[in-house]
């Protein structure tokens, strides 16, 4: 159905247009003090501060929007993000843009909060499966290719390009939202009275979000890292970082497109369990090379493929299974799992950066011991989700 396809193309687009927020505008921030009043440090907080927007928005939207209709909240928060960019463009000093950045990050976090819950009202489970996979596969490519867009900006006019650009694109996105707001599912909870306790006492919830924050982290908490280690301990350059990433990407995208598949002829717990013993294992290979005396970085190129293929398998039925299970709190349900990736990969930067400068050995063990966690959980509690499996 036409309607709905361009009601998924929206939900993807607002999600992108979030995660863009960051990457986007990421080339400029080391000339953001010679163009605006302000310290390198300062500068700094001007990605910080927008994250944190983000996972603060993340808890609002998902309360909200168990609350009131999501179609109007969606609507209200992109064009906000609109307003904000556009109120970006006009700051003198950085400590102007650092508050504007706050708010905008904020706003951003509403796409991704009820995209979850749109999307398994408009698809069954098949459909739903499909659809994560691809908005799966679109967003994996943003944080790659929002640089590129963000540094030809940068070197065509200035560093308020970039934020033209997402006020024009959070309007067009809004209107079209507006202009098919009729046909768009009334969406509200049910639960109003349950909030974000009766999540973390919901077992199959936490269970499944826990575990796909955990694969999901691993992962970036080795990307997060490798360009310091690939350039500093393996004697290589930001192209091998790239050339790691765009195969990872793109078998990523693969494996992705092709869960559905899997998940009928293997069952959905199977190939979620699958999935993360795979990722697990493909962290641990990478942290065997480590121990070895060699020290070729394009020998990740390989190294990396097993972590995003597993990613790949589980991320779309692992991420639906998850949200499915927060039942009629769903958007509270989607806040809580991406504030829990969040929080993962966080958490584990913070404790490989302390021994970041010891190479590759200590940043792939713990990515290891994140991403093994994944299917830990999953057969921890196995008898009990057994009992609980949703047909």
């Amino acid at each position: 159905m036409p309607a709905t396809k361009i009601l998924f193309s929206l939900l993807v687009l607002g999600t992108v247009l979030g995660l863009a927020g960051t990457d986007l505008v990421l080339p400029a921030i080391p000339s953001l003090p010679a163009s605006l009043t302000g310290t390198i440090e300062q500068s700094q907080l001007v990605i910080a501060t927008f994250v944190a927007g983000t996972a603060i928005g993340l808890l609002i939207f998902g309360e909200l929007g168990a609350r009131y209709d999501q179609r109007l909240l969606m609507l209200l928060a992109l064009i906000a993000y609109g307003l904000l960019s556009l109120l970006a463009t006009q700051v003198d000093s950085l400590s102007e843009l650092i508050s504007v950045r706050f708010f905008q990050g904020l706003s951003c976090s509403a796409p991704a909060v009820f995209a979850p819950g749109i999307i398994k009202s408009i698809f069954d489970e098949r459909g739903a499966l499909r659809a994560i996979g691809l908005m799966g596969s679109i967003e994996s490519l943003t944080p790659a290719l929002a640089p590129i867009l963000g540094t030809w900006l940068l070197s065509m006019a200035s560093w308020k390009s970039s934020f033209y650009l997402t006020a024009i694109l959070a309007f067009t996105i809004a209107f079209i939202w507006a202009m098919m707001f009729s046909r768009i599912p009334k969406l509200k909870s049910k639960s109003n009275q349950q909030g974000y306790g009766s999540l973390l006492l919901n077992r199959e919830f936490m269970v499944h979000s826990l575990s796909h924050a955990c694969t999901l982290g691993g992962l970036l908490i080795f990307v997060f890292g490798a360009p310091t280690v690939i350039i500093r301990s393996m004697g290589g350059d930001l192209s091998d970082f790239v050339t790691m990433q765009i195969i990872g990407i793109s078998l990523f995208i693969v494996s992705a497109n092709c869960t559905h598949w899997f998940v009928e002829k293997l069952g959905r717990d199977n190939v979620i369990l699958f999935g993360s013993l795979l990722t697990a294992a493909g962290c641990f290979s990478v942290f065997l090379y480590g121990l070895s005396s060699y020290n070729n970085p394009k020998a990740l190129w390989l190294l990396f493929v097993p972590i995003n293929l597993g990613l790949g398998l589980r991320g779309p039925p692992g991420f639906h299974r998850a949200v499915v299970a927060a039942g009629e709190n769903d958007a509270r349900g989607a806040a809580v799992l991406i504030l829990a990736i969040l929080a993962t990969a966080a958490i584990g930067t913070a404790i490989s950066a302390a021994f970041i400068e010891e190479g590759l050995t200590p940043l792939a063990c713990v990515a290891f011991l994140f991403a093994l966690s994944s299917p830990l959980i999953l057969l921890l509690f196995k008898s009990h989700l057994s009992q609980h499996a949703l047909k």
